[in-house]
């Protein structure tokens, strides 16, 4: 079938991050069954989960050093149990980056859950090549963030690869591919190239599926999540918001709306507002798969239908290096938080803030007053002190601090609790927290330094 007569296809996104809601594959797996019934023939669909962020990837790092069958996403069953069966039944594949840190034992976890639901066993592929947390990269690094890099304790290193191995897995018969650190609209552009034959430097297409994959990446906020803004940008039913769907042509032009019968909505607005989430420059958004532009963009709203086209995206050829994230051991955050209530409550809580300040000499505190002076603080203090006090009578302090060394950290604790009898007046509700922190670095390292992969795993792996 020449490419261009390739009937179109839908790519229906359950989660947008580590954590997101469990049940919001249901609806979406529902609208694409429905879809494929519909036809017509030789239509395709794929469930997408994209789970991962900067930091989750260090976190599951460390859950494999504790266990050597852990380190992918932890709420992998709930997110796929209720739906796998189904999947596998009606034909749409399952394309995510939940393998985080250990895509192989997610891979296995996966074909356990399969057979624990009496369904076929299926074909799954682990696409590798980002972790580069291993030793034995070590100098890679150290040539490239020089200094930086000294006395580092790495906890991961994870390149943003992209969607050529996705694709070459589906090509290859796999009915779900489990990633670690793909970029995360690579998840829909690599269906769409296996989908329609693409070429890896089809760049307009390539653009156009990247923005797709953009739109779907964050889950329900295109559908009116990080939208609503009540009385000024009201959403409906958002308690049971549902999760978008891209219809996706042999251009790589997109149609997005959202799963059957559940809240929130797709509108103009909506798909704008997450079509420039993230986005640094309109006119050179950087992937591993392509330079995209969305400077002459447009979308446009059916009517009578929840639906929003997308045209106008054109492409540039992809950057020639990957972004790497390297995470690292960063000392420890210590955290204490205290009321203050009724009159003169700022002012007490101003004052303890002080008494903290002069008792913990040599701790860089943060201070905040939750509800009032919060979001554009800053961790010198400068606005607490450049801002009077409104006389607010229902103030939380919170107040943080981070040092290398946990007994400099856990003093913080101490001399908040401390505020109970030592004053101010009237605190209370006091918590404290003591957590290890990590930091980040990124680079840029040239792609023949990272080999990407997959493979497709066989069913004694699998047992």
């Amino acid at each position: 079938m020449n490419p261009i007569d390739t009937p179109t296809l839908l790519i229906g996104c359950a989660a947008g991050f580590s954590g997101d809601r469990t049940d919001a594959a249901g609806p979406v797996v529902d609208t694409l069954i429905a879809r494929l019934a519909a036809g017509p023939e030789g239509r395709r669909a794929f469930l997408i989960f994209e789970t991962l962020a900067e930091r989750t990837l260090a976190l599951a790092q460390l859950r494999r050093r504790d266990n050597p069958e852990a380190g992918y996403e932890p709420l992998l069953d709930p997110m796929l149990r209720p739906v796998l069966a189904r999947c596998l039944a009606h034909g749409i594949r399952i394309v995510s980056n939940f393998g985080a840190a250990n895509p192989r034992a997610a891979a296995r976890h996966i074909a356990r859950m399969a057979r624990e639901l009496g369904a076929s066993a299926p074909r799954i592929a682990v696409v590798e090549g980002d972790d580069l947390s291993g030793p034995e990269h070590r100098a890679m690094f150290q040539e490239a963030l020089g200094a930086r890099m000294e006395g580092l304790r790495v906890v991961s290193a994870n390149a943003y690869i992209g969607a050529e191995p996705i694709a070459a897995a589906l090509d290859a018969g796999a009915q779900i591919v489990v990633c670690g650190r793909v970029a995360d609209p690579s998840l829909t552009v690599g269906p769409a190239m296996s989908h329609f034959g693409w070429r890896a430097d089809d760049w307009n297409r390539l653009a156009r599926a990247t923005m797709a994959g953009h739109l779907l990446e964050c889950g329900a906020q295109v559908c009116g999540g990080y939208f609503a803004d009540p009385g000024y940008k009201d959403v409906p039913g958002l308690e049971s918001v549902g999760f978008p769907i891209a219809e996706i042509d042999a251009e790589g032009r997109c149609t997005i709306g959202k799963a059957d019968g559940t809240g929130g909505l797709v509108s103009e607005a909506t798909v704008k507002e997450q079509l420039l989430y993230e986005v640094h420059d309109p006119a050179a958004y950087l992937t591993p798969d392509v330079v995209a532009d969305i400077s002459e963009a447009e979308v446009h709203a059916f009517d009578g239908i929840e639906r929003v086209a997308l045209s106008g995206v054109r492409g540039h050829a992809r950057p020639e290096r990957y972004k790497v994230n390297v995470c690292h051991e960063g000392g420890w955050l210590a955290e204490g938080e205290i009321s203050y209530a009724g009159p003169r409550a700022e002012a007490r809580a101003r004052l303890a803030a002080e008494v903290l300040r002069k008792r913990l000499d040599g701790l860089s505190l943060r201070v905040d007053l939750i509800g009032a002076l919060s979001i554009f603080g800053d961790d010198a203090g400068r606005a607490l002190a450049d801002t009077p006090d409104a006389g607010l009578r229902d103030v939380r302090l919170r107040v943080a601090a981070s040092h290398t060394e946990r007994a400099q950290a856990e003093r913080l604790a101490r001399e908040v609790m401390a505020l109970y009898t030592c004053g101010p007046a009237g605190g209370g509700g006091v918590r404290t927290a003591l957590t290890p922190r990590l930091n980040t670095l990124s680079c840029l390292l040239p792609r023949e330094a990272i080999p990407v992969r997959f493979e497709l795993l066989s069913q004694e792996e699998l047992a």
